[in-house]
């Protein structure tokens, strides 16, 4: 015969003998399940052990770690690490088991309070991956963010601001060219222009990125947007502003570093101040506007296959047979489009002035 097991549920009077009964029937229960009672117990005060030690904001730490492991951008990693640190300010101390969603509202209320609608939603999103994680590892069962859907403010949609008349941009041209502040800002604007990057991809690039003898300037994967190398062509114009910058800045690590530290690279408000010190408003033009110009002005062309004008963004295909392919394809017609570009970016430079301020 087997050993006879015993299980005790806590000491009289301060366990009632109704609380004793209910909790010996809910014992049979999991011993009719084939299951150990004992073993269960031990199983969830385990759980809750773990609960109480593991934290959200040793859980956002853990995760951060992860997504660096996995090899994710800069960007990316820095975006996370800022959307943690305003959770933790008000929920970092707290056990992950006991959160519950009207404490996690409490942070995204605060930012939203302050009219940054779309950061307290991706404040819910990053929130929600943590408690994704936590459930992987066994330290919960729900995630609380998934009752937020709806309790947060939806702003429309507003894209990022960009020229498209085709005078107008020609009117930018020159305001950059004629642009009297520090000279890697306004070869940074150029190139910007020319080669359609992302101003993030541009203003952290490297020196060993650029390859002047084949006219290849290769985004690497751990700072492009889609993790993925993304090969530029480089026109005439564009490698003679290289070339240009190459006398200020090819010195050291950075093409574009910062006045401050040669080991930064310039920040992120320089281009945008840039172009609001030649008279662009937010509304007018933005850094990451000039990839939109390109692509509207490259469509409407009509000289150009589409799915290159998408490959030149560095626009990731959805379907992973055309993605596989696209990683080769339109090459030749990409180098085209970038030599067409910019002699059309200084086409329209000639024309009349049509850029005024008030």
């Amino acid at each position: 015969m087997g050993k006879e097991k015993l299980l005790s549920f806590g000491k009289y009077p301060d366990l009632s003998l109704k609380q004793a009964r209910d909790k010996r029937d809910e014992a049979r229960k999991v011993l009719a399940e084939g299951k150990d009672p004992s073993f269960e117990r031990k199983k969830e005060q385990a759980k809750k052990e773990a609960e109480h030690r593991e934290t959200f904001g040793k859980l956002a730490d853990s995760l951060l770690e992860k997504k660096r492991l996995e090899g994710k951008s800069a960007s990316t990693l820095a975006k996370t690490e800022w959307l943690h640190a305003l959770l933790c300010a008000d929920l970092g101390g707290y056990p992950i088991g006991q959160i519950t969603a009207r404490d996690i509202l409490v942070p995204l209320k605060k930012m939203e309070a302050r009219g940054r609608n779309e950061s307290a939603l991706r404040m819910r999103s990053a929130a929600g991956q943590i408690f994704r994680y936590a459930i992987a590892q066994g330290l919960v069962d729900n995630d609380p963010t998934f009752g937020l859907k709806d309790a947060l403010t939806r702003v429309p949609v507003r894209h990022r601001s960009a020229l498209i008349d085709p005078s107008k941009v020609g009117g930018l041209i020159r305001a950059i060219e004629g642009f009297d502040g520090q000279p890697t800002t306004r070869i940074a604007l150029q190139l910007l222009a020319m080669t359609a990057l992302r101003p993030g991809e541009l203003r952290m690039a490297e020196w060993s990125e650029i390859d002047l003898d084949r006219a290849i300037w290769t985004v690497p994967a751990h700072r492009a947007k889609m993790r993925r190398p993304h090969m530029v062509p480089l026109s005439d114009e564009a490698l003679g502003k290289l070339s240009e910058l190459q006398e200020l800045t090819g010195w050291g690590k950075l093409l574009f570093p910062s006045i401050r530290s040669s080991k930064r690279s310039m920040s992120e408000n320089t281009l945008n101040a840039a172009l609001r010190r030649m008279g662009y408003s937010g509304e007018e033009m933005t850094a990451h506007g000039f990839r939109a110009t390109f692509s509207t002005l490259a469509n409407e062309s009509g000289l150009w296959n589409a799915d290159a004008i998408e490959r030149a963004l560095a626009h990731v295909e959805g379907n992973e047979i055309r993605k596989a392919y696209a990683r080769g394809a339109h090459w030749d017609e990409r180098v085209r489009i970038a030599s067409w570009w910019a002699g059309y970016l200084q086409q329209l430079a000639d024309g009349p002035e049509q850029h005024t301020t008030s």
